[in-house]
């Protein structure tokens, strides 16, 4: 039975890539919904309520059943919500699979190497970044039967979960470098890569929830 969507409530922070996957998610299925900015330094009753073992965002509400954990709640609005399209998993069991496999990386493997680009300088700056760049590398190897060959052949209608994890980590990739002064997303390095973030950054769906170059540029200085 598809899932009652009159009362879903997100508690998010605006430059949380994880927060953001849950956005999209939502908007690209036309699932409405209440958005609740957290003050991560002084969290909400609601947020430490709902999510009791992490107390982080995002905190997804639906009929007042909560859920932590981006790649838990992206699969729960896809099955919750079987007819909204797009479908965010493949139905076939071995595509599905190869996925999650791959939505686990995005997850676990690649934020803690570009968190650590950040946080580090000198030498081990330039070690960060190398980390990162090659797993980068790794993913346009091994990925190459997920990645899109065609920039014309990405549309909001069929974008899946893999699409909103990648878009959410480099959407901000130009106010990034212009922070470090160091190539995130090089074309030249990562072709592939450039070009699915680059057609992904372009849709309007996606394009209208990017925060403001200049307002990512100033919290970027802020937190490095």
């Amino acid at each position: 039975m598809e899932a009652n969507n009159n009362n879903v409530r997100l508690h998010g922070m605006w430059a949380s890539v994880y927060s953001k996957r849950v956005e999209y998610a939502l908007k690209l299925k036309g699932i409405p919904y209440e958005y609740v900015e957290e003050d991560l330094m002084n969290k909400s009753q609601a947020l430490v309520e709902h999510n009791p073992i992490h107390k982080k965002v995002p905190v997804f509400v639906h009929n007042g059943k909560s859920l932590a954990e981006s790649l838990v709640i992206l699969e729960y609005i896809d099955e919750a919500w079987p007819t909204h399209t797009p479908r965010l998993l493949p139905e076939d069991p071995y595509e599905r699979a190869m996925v999650r496999f791959w939505a686990n990386f995005l997850t676990y493997q690649l934020p803690p190497s570009a968190k650590k680009v950040f946080f580090c300088s000198g030498e081990a700056q330039d070690e960060a970044l190398q980390e990162l760049h090659e797993k980068m590398t790794l993913m346009e190897d091994e990925m190459i039967d997920l990645i899109p060959k065609d920039e014309s052949s990405i549309t909001a209608e069929g974008l899946g979960i893999l699409d909103i994890q990648l878009v959410t980590l480099f959407a901000a990739h130009e106010a990034q470098e212009e922070v470090l002064g160091k190539k995130i997303v090089d074309q030249e390095k990562h072709p592939l890569i450039y070009s699915w973030v680059n057609a992904l950054k372009n849709l309007p769906v996606i394009k209208d929830s990017i925060p403001p170059h200049d307002t990512l540029v100033a919290a970027l200085k802020q937190w490095s």
